[in-house]
């Protein structure tokens, strides 16, 4: 059934655009070149789509792989490497796939691919970020050349849209290097350098008639985002992610577009439970009620963004628990959280980085309220490049920044459940993960919020984690460049855009 607005809304929120939206009614044209900024590049950069774990790595993967399944507009799942799928107890599916389908090497697609793709996330040696999702793979078969059938631990009506992101990509059965990108996307893989760039050619027999309408797309990093900014605006890029809000009037003013959404998008304050001091119970609560949301919201994110409660569910998701009592700043509160805990006057090191949007200025925040109440945090800001595999989650007390998820299912399951591979604070809570398997077969709507309202009170008042805001997604773009859309779930049209811009030089 079509998603409600109000479903819609929940997962990621209705996109609004700001003026001179690229997608201004014009017949695509093909040819062209483009380079395109994302926020973060790194030699850990990959080619395995189920190690993506930067919006480059996201983008790189949909040029040149593709999914079983797609999210349209409405954010439904439609038919993409499966002309259909179909279950009876949403426990057994049958994906059937399209015939004539190739990868880049000129092999023909076929069911064989699809079961290998799949089932390598259950291999503890792929070091796949989606192990804990595809735990629920229980089978995984082929039925035919052409028909796969995939039988699930337990009833989930969202795996139509749980395969279509990135880490579920098909890749041919049997690779294993990943070296040059072979698969059945809209672009070939013809330069890959970790940490430097990606260029993308058109692969002429995509399965998409007419699609890919650019020539050619280079992908590289650029951390800093004055810097990005300044290579939007000197043309040096067409296209990049994660403005700054204080940036929106510079860009308008040099002529370039804005693409704002709305969405579940968060910087979190990460307090391992696994070391010390932040596994005391009582220093939790005290980081929680030093956040001040509303100053975060205001001076960090120009009030592009909405009060978050510690917990990854935003207020306009249809599982919003609208009852739980909002965490707010309170120095009173805090103070006697850090003397419980035996902490006041204790010094304790803090790491943040731009790679994690809004996270030295929080942790500057943080530590000005933090000397209020006798405690000493010192913020080391460390570079970008190489934050997410040299500090993050290596410490007790670290920031990440989390893209939204097609699914509360999904965003639970990835970053909270206690095996998850990114469950960043190293949580482990029985009751919660029974609640998870319960909510995700759960049939009824009022039940099924009811379970993740306990889910997020659990996250609220026993995590790690602390959530001040969920900030929107800006993009800066060249007006040249056509057919932009805003998509809830991230930047670049969900990270989606290669297929789907053209150019108008």
């Amino acid at each position: 059934m079509p998603f409600s607005r109000r479903e819609l809304l929940g997962m990621g929120l209705a996109a609004t655009l700001l003026p001179d939206f690229a997608g201004a009614a014009s017949k695509p044209r093909r040819g062209g070149r483009i380079r395109v900024a994302s926020v973060a590049s790194s030699t850990a950069d990959t080619l395995d789509p189920a190690k993506g774990s930067l919006s480059t790595d996201y983008v790189r993967h949909y040029m040149a792989y593709s999914g079983l399944t797609q999210l349209d507009r409405q954010m439904q799942a439609r038919p993409g490497l499966a002309e259909s799928f179909e279950s009876r107890d949403q426990m057994v599916w049958r994906f059937h796939l399209r015939k004539g389908v190739t990868f880049h090497n000129g092999k023909s697609l076929g069911a064989a691919d699809v079961v290998y793709s799949l089932l390598r996330h259950k291999d503890p040696l792929t070091g796949s970020k989606v192990a804990s999702i595809a735990d629920q793979f229980l089978a995984v078969r082929a039925v035919s050349t052409h028909e796969v059938e995939i039988t699930l631990s337990g009833p989930n009506v969202d795996l139509p849209i749980i395969l279509s992101q990135s880490h579920f990509l098909i890749v041919p059965a049997g690779e294993k290097a990943f070296r040059t990108g072979n698969g059945t996307g809209p672009y070939r893989i013809v330069d890959f350098k970790p940490g430097i760039r990606t260029i993308g050619r058109r692969f002429e027999n995509y399965y998409k008639p007419g699609k890919p309408y650019l020539d050619e797309i280079e992908l590289i990093g650029i951390p800093d985002e004055v810097s990005r900014v300044n290579a939007l605006l000197s043309g040096d890029v067409h296209l990049i992610n994660a403005v700054n809000a204080r940036s929106s009037k510079r860009i308008l003013a040099g002529g370039r577009g804005l693409l704002e959404s709305q969405s579940s998008f968060y910087t979190n304050l990460i307090m391992r439970q696994d070391m010390l001091p932040t596994s005391n119970p009582h220093f939790v609560m005290a980081m929680k009620n030093l956040l001040d949301r509303p100053l975060i919201k205001r001076a960090l994110f120009r009030n592009y963004a909405t009060i978050a409660n510690d917990h990854p569910i935003p207020p306009f998701h249809p599982f919003y628990r609208d009852d739980l009592p909002q965490t707010v700043l309170d120095l009173d509160k805090a103070r006697y959280h850090l003397r419980k805990a035996g902490l006041t006057g204790v010094r304790l090191p803090m790491f943040a980085a731009p790679a994690a949007e809004g996270s030295v200025d929080m942790a500057s925040i943080l530590q000005e309220y933090g000397g209020r109440v006798g405690l000493n945090l010192a913020v080391n800001r460390v570079p970008a490049d190489g934050y997410w595999s040299t500090h993050w989650m290596k410490h007790p007390l670290t920031f990440g920044n989390t893209n939204p998820r097609p699914t509360a299912d999904m965003l639970f399951s990835v970053f909270y459940k206690s095996d998850a591979a990114w469950n960043e604070s190293g949580w482990k809570n029985p009751r919660f993960d029974k609640l998870l398997v319960e909510a995700r077969g759960e049939a009824d709507f009022a039940r099924r919020k009811q379970l993740y309202g306990e889910m997020q009170g659990l996250v609220r008042d026993h995590c790690g984690v602390g959530i001040p805001v969920f900030i929107s997604l800006i993009d800066g773009y060249d007006k040249r460049l056509k057919g932009l859309y805003p998509v809830p779930l991230g930047g670049f049209m969900g990270y989606t855009f290669a297929e789907h811009v053209w150019w108008e030089g």
